[in-house]
């Protein structure tokens, strides 16, 4: 996932174990807002609910100052909130239209009977960084190696790594390591501290970790080919009710288009991030640069038919790794899990 857990909440557990929108659409909506009005209370309005201090709020502040929403025809309502899981009990409790998630997570509540639906928001995912003076140069050096993982054992990324390392032959390094599991800022804390050899933590924690000198031995997106999935796929992306989304469908529509807009703001504008750089906490220049570039690696440029298939050669692999605690109780991507009535084109 892309947002950390509430920070307040953090705990450290070790485990030691053995054994389309189209482009003119788009063009139209990013010549006209710069000279949008205030936001026009007359427009329909969408109620987004993100993490207080989620890197989603990146993109929303963007639209909004900007006006790309009022230019596409709708009114974006930021709710903040204190979790992962405040998020996700707000869109199922009608508190909020939209949130942001990954499509696991969608298919399982389809699989369930709650039709919620997926528009694509990012293709960051993690990536396993390593001290640069702790001799790891390969994934056996893991071995009786510290290892922090963020998100808990059925973390994504961390369940990607295991099956990497077992399709090439090696020891699951579940059975080698010694595994702590943390929220994404504790585990920096400890790599930063020395007290961790390596560790895997979401996009923008490793983005920070990489200008503190820690080294990328290994990325998500390195791993997928040798799993058989060659098509890039964004885990992560807008979330919404199906039904909510059929009746209000001009608005959802509008707001994905303003979402556009604002990554590709994000995309072509250096200034951007200056303007934006107290959201980001940087702390200072490298870091703000290191967001910046893995942000923009983050977004999609495409999803058709090749993602869809990926997704669903994907779901089967961490449906393998992470068991009915990932994914519940359905072995395969739930039709419907991939809203269809939005294209995403390319501007690069």
């Amino acid at each position: 996932m892309d947002e950390a857990p509430n920070p307040s909440s953090q705990k450290l557990v070790w485990r030691r174990v053995r054994g389309s929108v189209g482009s003119l659409t788009l063009a139209v909506v990013l010549m006209f807002a710069v000279c949008a009005a205030p936001a026009d209370e007359t427009l329909p309005t969408v109620r987004v609910g993100v993490l207080k201090f989620g890197t989603v709020n990146w993109q929303l502040d963007v639209m909004q100052h900007h006006g790309f929403d009022a230019a596409a025809g709708v009114r974006v309502e930021v709710t903040p909130l204190a979790s992962t899981n405040a998020v996700a009990v707000a869109l199922q409790g009608g508190a909020v239209d939209i949130i942001v998630s990954d499509w696991i997570w969608v298919s399982r509540q389809r699989a369930e009977g709650r039709n919620y639906s997926f528009s694509p928001y990012s293709l960051a995912v993690g990536s396993l960084l390593v001290q640069p003076d702790a001799g790891i140069v390969a994934l056996p050096d893991l071995a009786g190696r510290r290892l922090g993982v963020a998100g808990g054992p059925v973390d994504k990324s961390w369940l990607l790594v295991r099956a990497y390392v077992r399709s090439q032959g090696g020891d699951d390094p579940a059975d080698q390591a010694e595994l702590a599991f943390g929220a994404p800022p504790l585990i920096n804390r400890l790599m930063l501290a020395g007290d961790l050899d390596a560790a895997i933590n979401f996009w923008h924690f490793s983005a920070r970790l990489t200008t503190a000198g820690m080294q990328e031995l290994i990325s998500v997106q390195e791993i997928l080919p040798a799993l058989g999935i060659e098509t890039a796929v964004p885990l992560l992306g807008w979330v919404f009710d199906q039904d909510w989304a059929t009746e209000h469908q001009p608005a959802l529509t509008a707001f994905l288009t303003a979402a556009r807009a604002a990554a590709r703001q994000l995309d072509q504008s250096d200034a951007e991030w200056e303007r934006i750089r107290p959201l980001t906490k940087a702390e200072d220049d490298a870091t703000l640069v290191a967001l910046r570039d893995a942000y923009r690696a983050g977004i999609p440029q495409r999803f058709g038919g090749a993602e869809r298939t990926a997704a669903g050669d994907l779901f089967e692999v961490l449906a393998k790794e992470g068991g009915e605690t990932l994914v519940g109780s359905s072995r395969s991507l739930s039709p419907g899990t991939f809203w269809a009535d939005f294209e995403i084109e390319a501007w690069r």
